[in-house]
C-alpha cells in the first residue's frame, strides 16, 4: 500500500513537471484541442476525425531548432523501457526551448495496440494525452478497453467524452496516418526516431540527442 502511494506521489509529481514544460505555445495547444472537440460534436456518431485536424501531442517549443518525433506503441516494451530511462526529460530540462518532442502512432506490437493509440489521442482531446501516456508505461495493467478506460478515470478525464470518443473510432484515422507514415519512413519497429526529419537507426542515447541539439543550435 505505501508503495502505491509513493508511486502516485511520484506519477502526480511527473505529471505536474511536464505541464510546466508546456511553454508559451500552451495557448495555441489549448485552442487546437478546443477546435478537435467542437469538430467531433459537430460529427455524426461514429465518424472518424480527419488526421489533419487532430494535432501531434507536443512537449517543448514549437519554434525549437530540434524536432524529435517518437512513433511508438503502448504495446511495447522496448518503448516501455526508453520512456523509464526518461531520456525525453533529460534532454528538455538541459536544453528547453531548443527541444521539441512530437509522439506520432505506430501500434504494430500487439493486437491491443491500435486501441490504446487511440486511447492516447482520445486523452489529447482533453489536453491530457502526456499525463496518460506516462499511465498507460508506468502503472496500467493492460491495454484492453476496460484497462484504457480505468486509465482515463484515473487521470480525471471527462468520461463520457472519453468513452464515445473511443468507442466510436473517433481517432482511428489519426492513427493510421501515423503508422502509414512511419512505413513511408521505413521502420520496422517500435520505438523509432526522427531528429529534423532523419531517422534514427536505433532509440537514441541522451548523449545522441544532446549532439544533434548542440549541432543545430551551432548552425543558427
Amino acid at each position: 500500500m505505501a508503495r502505491k502511494r509513493r508511486d502516485a506521489r511520484q506519477q502526480e509529481q511527473r505529471n505536474k513537471k511536464q505541464q510546466q514544460r508546456l511553454i508559451a505555445g500552451a495557448g495555441a495547444l489549448i485552442l487546437l484541442t478546443a477546435l478537435v472537440y467542437f469538430t467531433w460534436q459537430g460529427m455524426g456518431a461514429g465518424q472518424a476525425l480527419a488526421p489533419d485536424a487532430v494535432p501531434d501531442p507536443v512537449l517543448g517549443n514549437n519554434e525549437a531548432v530540434v524536432e524529435i518525433v517518437e512513433y511508438g506503441d503502448f504495446g511495447c516494451s522496448a518503448c516501455k523501457a526508453w520512456h523509464n530511462r526518461g531520456i525525453r526529460e533529460q534532454v528538455l530540462d538541459a536544453f528547453g526551448e531548443q527541444v521539441k518532442f512530437v509522439w506520432r502512432d505506430f501500434p504494430v506490437i500487439t493486437p491491443q495496440s491500435p486501441k490504446a493509440a487511440e486511447a492516447g489521442q482520445c486523452a489529447g482531446a482533453q489536453g491530457q494525452f502526456w499525463a496518460y501516456h506516462d499511465y498507460l508505461y508506468e502503472m496500467a495493467g493492460g491495454l484492453d478497453v476496460a484497462e484504457l478506460k480505468r486509465t482515463a478515470s484515473a487521470i480525471d478525464l471527462e468520461m463520457d467524452d472519453f468513452n464515445a470518443c473511443l468507442d466510436d473510432g473517433i481517432m482511428a484515422a489519426k492513427v493510421q496516418s501515423g503508422a502509414q507514415e512511419a512505413r513511408r519512413l521505413g521502420m520496422r519497429g517500435t520505438p523509432a526516431f526522427t531528429v529534423n526529419g532523419q531517422a534514427l537507426a536505433a532509440p537514441p542515447s541522451f548523449d545522441q540527442l544532446a549532439t544533434y541539439v548542440l549541432q543545430a543550435s551551432a548552425q543558427q
